[in-house]
């Protein structure tokens, strides 16, 4: 028998060899079958399961805060599209939100359990009513950061897809526009296409620094990003922007 070591192996596994491979199950296209293991083999799926976390996501937002410092205790903080509230565990963390003094509000129309130190409101946020009814959750007070994670349901359409995902970041910024306290910042997935020059400028005109994030949570062969944009200038009561 072939000793192991004159193989080259040293009795030791590959990674190739350690990859769980997905077998193609009847009735499971080939596009499941590879997301699946994807996710058996996503090291960031596991950590978040070890770490109590509800989804890998999580790990973006707590990236994004090690490298950038979006958060300090006491901040308050709004997670747009919160489902399934991975974001929200982090900040809440971050920020030292509890049951007793919460800080931090989740906002989407899909159900969620609880997440302690989180209140959660069942709504869409592009309702008119919504940044009224963050600010009461928030016992009157504007929000130090506002986030957003969300995607539209991709079409396949690149171009499309680009187009839809601006209009939901443009949405998203108008919305922080409204309920950040000045120097607050601003968070949102996009996925880059060119095409967001518009967004860009709508908020450098209202914030002092903005820029692309990529997390190393974020797959490196997805072309999803993140925008930050940081030090809200705050808008006078007529809806303008407050100077330098």
């Amino acid at each position: 028998m072939a000793n192991s070591k004159a193989l080259g192996t040293g009795g030791r596994k590959s990674a190739r060899d350690l990859k769980i491979r997905v077998k193609t199950a009847k009735g499971r296209k080939i596009a499941s079958t590879k997301w699946l293991e994807r996710q058996l083999n996503d090291p960031y799926v596991a950590r978040a399961r070890a770490e109590g976390y509800r989804s890998r996501a999580a790990f973006k937002i707590k990236e994004m805060d090690e490298r950038h410092k979006l958060f300090k205790r006491g901040m308050r903080v709004v997670d747009l599209g919160a489902a399934p509230g991975g974001w929200s565990q982090v900040a809440a963390k971050a920020v030292g939100s509890t049951p007793e003094h919460p800080l931090v509000v989740g906002i989407d129309y899909l159900d969620m359990d609880p997440i302690p130190g989180v209140i959660l409101l069942k709504k869409d946020f592009t309702e008119d009513d919504a940044p009224a009814m963050l600010e009461a959750a928030l016992g009157g007070h504007k929000a130090d950061v506002v986030m957003s994670d969300m995607a539209w349901p991709t079409t396949g359409h690149r171009a499309t897809d680009h187009l839809r995902i601006v209009h939901l970041i443009e949405i998203a910024a108008d919305f922080a526009i409204q309920v950040l306290k000045p120097g607050g910042s601003f968070v949102a997935k996009v996925f880059q296409g060119g095409t967001e020059h518009e967004l860009l400028h709508m908020l450098k005109r209202h914030f002092r620094s903005t820029f692309h994030a990529k997390p190393p949570a974020s797959r490196a062969d997805s072309s999803e990003a993140y925008l930050v944009a940081m030090g809200f200038k705050g808008v006078e009561e007529d809806g303008g922007d407050v100077d330098d």
